[in-house]
């Protein structure tokens, strides 16, 4: 569905060159988590960000579809972006002056377009999800970090995306709710949901159908892959 081919990116700071990705190629089906594993500075974020078009590569191919990203104008970027993908940041990105329900909403606040009733129910049950049942009215200063972390992975969910992309969604919360995240993106990837995850958690990772190192800007294959008729019979 979504694939990277030779993707290379540099970045320049103080007029030294800082090669972020080194020829990375990366296939992601429909319902398949990926979890890609490495220390600060391997390039994992950078590269979720080159696959979820927030950040144009120097070089190679990305395709969506069978269609190349290189061929579209920004402006159907955009769209498809809006559309068919949805990004969980390692930050909020909360706006303080919206509620958990409102900041929930985002994705279909776009021009002047008024919110639904039907989008409203569907914010309140994605925050059900993550836990925040009761706090849909909330400021973000009134929830704790953790739960501001859950409002970004509601807002994430309550798009009917495609592609979910997660940059250490569990970083800022504890063991247990960490847990139950990383068990709904379980389920999400099972119900057709493409999942690709940047964590440097090695026991989160294990949940994924598939995991991929990064070192040094360059992806190398890790354990074998999990398959999900091997989870279900092991469960």
């Amino acid at each position: 569905m979504l694939s990277a081919t030779d993707i290379a990116k540099t970045f320049r700071s103080d007029g030294v060159d800082a090669p972020a990705l080194r020829g990375v190629s990366l296939d992601v089906p429909e319902g398949r988590f990926i979890a890609v594993v490495g220390r600060s500075g391997s390039g994992k974020s950078t590269l979720l960000n080159v696959l979820s078009t927030l950040t144009r590569p120097d070089a190679g191919g990305l395709t969506w579809r069978g269609a190349d990203l290189a061929d579209l104008p920004e402006s159907a970027i955009d769209a498809l972006r809006r559309r068919d993908f949805a990004v969980i940041f390692q930050q909020h990105h909360l706006l303080p002056y919206l509620t958990a329900l409102e900041n929930t909403l985002l994705s279909f606040m776009t021009g002047f377009r008024s919110v639904s009733g039907a989008q409203r129910d569907r914010a309140r049950a994605c925050l059900a999800r993550v836990g925040l049942s009761g706090k849909e009215d909330r400021l973000p200063g009134a929830l704790s970090g953790g739960e501001q972390q859950r409002v970004a992975i509601a807002r994430a969910l309550v798009k009917d995306a495609r592609v979910l992309f997660a940059d250490e969604p569990t970083g800022s919360l504890d063991k247990a709710t960490g847990r139950g995240v990383m068990e709904l993106l379980r389920a999400l990837a099972d119900g057709g949901l493409a999942v690709v995850m940047v964590t440097h958690d090695h026991e989160w990772a294990a949940l994924a159908d598939e995991i991929v190192f990064m070192e040094d800007g360059r992806l190398r294959p890790a354990s074998p892959v999990h398959e999900k008729a091997d989870r279900k019979a092991e469960s």
